[in-house]
């Protein structure tokens, strides 16, 4: 698979989103483990997750300790897999979604996930969401001495404005390496994120990039269209659209089935014409 950059690492061009397989409506674990390892046998290199990706509250990180089975019972060589998780975000377990970036929760946070992904340091740690209780400089500062630390190599944002996008680099001392925002054909209001990022030469990685879970399946205009005139799917086409849209753009599809993450990934493969990406959004 083609690779792309994440500070001082390379990476698979299409990586993985596991928050499917541990939240409502997951599969069971033997399926879990199969789609995490055809994500491999593809050529995956990244794999995105969150101590929050869970449903009970007594099971928190249930995701990172998925992935860390699966990377164990791989039977190949999983040294280049870069994992990406992220702390600030919770599930009391009642359904709701809440936030805490306060200094003290966010390094708790990720020793719990050091230990959890059964790693010396995280690939890459981000702060998952702006909490508004907590100035963004003090949440950015904890992520900053985790850095420091050596608890984490790399350092990375999600559901970032360009504003904060620019103060946390700062921050970081011009560390900040990813920005991680929902951004698909149905949902573009992180385009000016997309745009700053590939200014500064800091690799954007799309969440929900095919627009969730229900859109992913109906993917319809113009992209059937395309995806009929080569024979793929739509969503592998979207997946490519990503991909042309700028060269720090990483997708990372969320999947439960071992087919879906196997068709995803191909999508580097897809060379999307001038005329193509005329009819695109």
């Amino acid at each position: 698979m083609q690779s792309r950059r994440i500070g001082d690492v390379q990476v698979s061009a299409i990586g993985l989103g596991g928050m499917p397989m541990s939240i409502e409506g997951r599969p069971d674990e033997d399926r879990s483990i199969r789609t995490i390892h055809a994500a491999l046998d593809a050529g995956v290199t990244l794999i995105d997750t969150a101590d929050a990706y869970h449903i009970g509250a007594d099971e928190v990180g249930h995701n990172e300790s998925l992935i860390a089975r699966a990377l164990a019972s791989y039977g190949g060589d999983t040294s280049g897999v870069l994992v990406a998780t992220k702390g600030g975000h919770l599930r009391p377990g009642d359904g709701s979604w809440t936030v805490n970036s306060s200094p003290d929760y966010l390094k708790q946070a990720c020793e719990a996930s050091l230990k959890r992904l059964g790693v010396d340091a995280i690939g890459l740690y981000q702060h998952h969401r702006p909490d508004p209780r907590v100035p963004y400089a003090d949440a950015i500062g904890a992520i900053r001495d985790l850095l420091d630390a050596g608890k984490i190599r790399m350092a990375g944002i999600s559901n970032a404005n360009p504003q904060q996008i620019r103060e946390a680099r700062e921050i970081l001392g011009g560390r900040l390496v990813s920005v991680q925002n929902q951004f698909s054909p149905a949902f573009r209001s992180s385009e000016p994120g997309l745009e700053l990022c590939t200014e500064l030469g800091i690799a954007f990685l799309p969440w929900s990039p095919l627009g969730g879970i229900q859109a992913a399946g109906s993917l319809g205009g113009a992209f059937a269209e395309v995806a009929e005139r080569h024979g793929v799917s739509p969503q592998r086409v979207c997946l490519a659209w990503h991909l042309a849209k700028s060269p720090v753009s990483i997708p990372i599809p969320g999947a439960s089935r071992p087919e879906t993450i196997t068709d995803s990934a191909a999508a580097d493969t897809l060379e999307l014409t001038a005329d193509d990406l005329a009819v695109l959004p």
